[in-house]
């Protein structure tokens, strides 16, 4: 699983980052994957934080 941000529809708003720290953080008001894949045990939390986004600027590839 991968997830990918869209630097350009990104908010900042942290979201992301507070429901999935494995996976995203927050890099001058842009939300930043960490890492290529996406670790086994955060795959839930990172789909949630997927889903929870408010302008849909993450998308997950399998």
């Amino acid at each position: 699983m991968k997830a990918i941000v869209d630097e350009d529809t990104c908010t900042g708003c942290g979201l992301c980052a507070e429901t999935c720290p494995e996976v995203f953080e927050m890099e001058d008001d842009v939300a930043k994957v960490l890492g290529d894949t996406v670790p086994a045990d955060a795959e839930e939390s990172c789909q949630e934080a997927a889903e929870g986004c408010p302008v849909e600027a993450i998308s997950i590839e399998d």
